[in-house]
């Protein structure tokens, strides 16, 4: 008997270029980009203002996402800017991007 795996985010929220980086996981990411856009849940996220979408990933099954999450976040930060750059190289806020 096969399982349906949840799609899952791997994402990269931002203040600014070169700011604050916050790293998370989702299974729904437009709602979740708008939560921390409108900071909907208090705690990092919204003590720095991590309001703008500048990378992320998709993957067929949510545990995926977060094992490639708990990587990310041991990266060393010019990895994760590497990682924007070379994918979003002015760091635009993508979430108009993922609402269409």
């Amino acid at each position: 008997m096969m399982l349906h795996m949840k799609v899952g985010y791997t994402y990269i929220m931002t203040n600014r270029k070169d700011g604050v980086l916050y790293v998370g996981v989702t299974s729904d990411l437009v709602k979740r980009v708008y939560e921390h856009k409108t900071h909907a849940v208090k705690g990092f996220s919204d003590k720095y203002n991590t309001d703008k979408l500048v990378y992320f990933e998709q993957y067929d099954d949510i545990y995926d996402a977060i094992q490639r999450e708990k990587t990310i976040k041991h990266w060393v930060r010019q990895w994760k800017i590497n990682s924007i750059e070379k994918e979003n190289p002015d760091w635009r806020d993508l979430y108009d991007d993922i609402l269409r």
